[in-house]
């Protein structure tokens, strides 16, 4: 799974997964499909995508959408994947969408 697909996942799928880097950071791909490493105060000394290659659990947390009644008594519960799991989730994944067709007669 690459950088790209996981930002798919989280944008399609209004998640934010978090994994670890191997310095000991946490790399979180935002529901928007922004990777963000929080703990990060310089320029970084690594490659996210070589990071991301090694990780092997991944923190999925739904992301509350302000236009649903959501239920404050059960908010939505973060779970750990592995990485088969999230693959699995990034196939099933439905696309943006069949390309619209124009008529232009």
């Amino acid at each position: 799974m690459t950088l790209a697909e996981l930002r798919k996942v989280s944008i399609r799928r209004q998640l934010k997964i978090h994994f670890k880097l191997r310095n000991g950071m946490e790399c979180i791909v935002t529901e928007n499909g922004l990777a963000q490493v929080p703990a990060l105060k310089a320029v970084p000394d690594f490659n996210l995508e070589e990071e991301l290659a090694a990780a092997s659990e991944f923190l999925v947390e739904p992301v509350a959408i302000p236009d649903k009644k959501s239920d404050k008594k059960n908010p939505p519960i973060p779970r750990t994947v592995s990485r088969e799991e999230l693959g699995r989730m990034a196939a099933a994944s439905p696309s943006t969408g069949a390309p619209v067709e124009h008529d232009d007669e």
